[in-house]
């Protein structure tokens, strides 16, 4: 399978309030994929995976006692958090590395291999993910879709100033609770929408989050801060304990619609 479930069993008693999703939890690739034509070194990096995250993601799971999906393989075979018809679904370069296996795979060249992959390894992620919070609905709760991700340290020379970011679109009900528990901890430095945006047309969270109007964020957590087992379980718990002051905040049990900035204008 492209994806590992947690807690997928809602009859023994996991709680249907929260899915964890973690889309780039793995550098891992399947068989016959080699290493892309990269030197292996280079799974190591931030471009292979999300450092980090996908332990938070588990821990996160495990103290909410609800089920996660995280992907089995690196998002340089496909990127879950990219809809079908963006360009940067099939990375070609990342951050100065050429993808040699990728330089073809696209809709317009090897359409075959571009389709397998969406086929084999993309849409069973996402119909994982349409599962779970179709379960979760079946047992009568409005399920809140947490995404964690993890940042590099510097970018292109240049230091990256915040411990953890908050990403969102439109829909505050999760990300307004989670910035003011954050930024209440003074030791820390929060971005909002830093330091990417959140709202991205056709990603995973605009896919199942802002279409189904649930409740949603991407937590960011820079990844020299959970790089190690002491560090991920501190930021699972921190979460883990916003997220449960969130349940009670305006809102959150409401199918809400709220639309995306990244819709046409009209």
């Amino acid at each position: 399978m492209s994806f590992e479930l947690i807690n997928s069993d809602l009859d023994a008693g996991s709680n249907p309030g929260f899915l964890v999703i973690c889309d780039h939890a793995s550098n891992a690739l399947p068989e016959g994929y080699g290493t892309l034509g990269l030197d292996p070194s280079e799974f190591s990096r931030h471009i292979a995976y999300d450092i980090g995250a996908a332990e938070v993601s588990r821990r996160l799971a495990e103290a909410l006692h609800c089920p996660a999906v995280l992907a089995r393989y690196s998002r340089l075979l496909i990127d879950l958090n990219r809809g079908a018809d963006d360009p940067t679904l099939v990375m070609k370069l990342s951050d100065g590395a050429i993808i040699p296996a990728n330089r073809d795979v696209d809709a317009f060249a090897d359409k075959a291999e571009f389709m397998h992959r969406l086929a084999a390894f993309h849409e069973p992620y996402h119909a994982a993910v349409a599962m779970a919070l179709e379960r979760a609905r079946a047992a009568g709760a409005v399920p809140a879709i947490l995404s964690i991700h993890s940042f590099t340290p510097s970018w292109r020379g240049v230091a990256r100033p915040w411990h953890t970011g908050i990403l969102w679109d439109r829909d505050d009900r999760l990300p307004a609770v989670l910035l003011d528990g954050l930024r209440a901890e003074t030791d820390l430095v929060v971005g909002d929408n830093e330091p990417y945006t959140g709202a991205l047309k056709g990603d995973c969270l605009y896919r199942h989050g802002t279409q189904n109007g649930l409740p949603h964020v991407l937590i960011e957590i820079r990844q020299d801060l959970i790089a190690e087992a002491a560090g991920q379980a501190e930021w699972a718990a921190r979460i883990a304990r916003l997220v449960g002051e969130a349940a009670s905040a305006p809102h959150m049990g409401d199918i809400k619609f709220y639309g995306s900035q990244s819709d046409p204008k009209g």
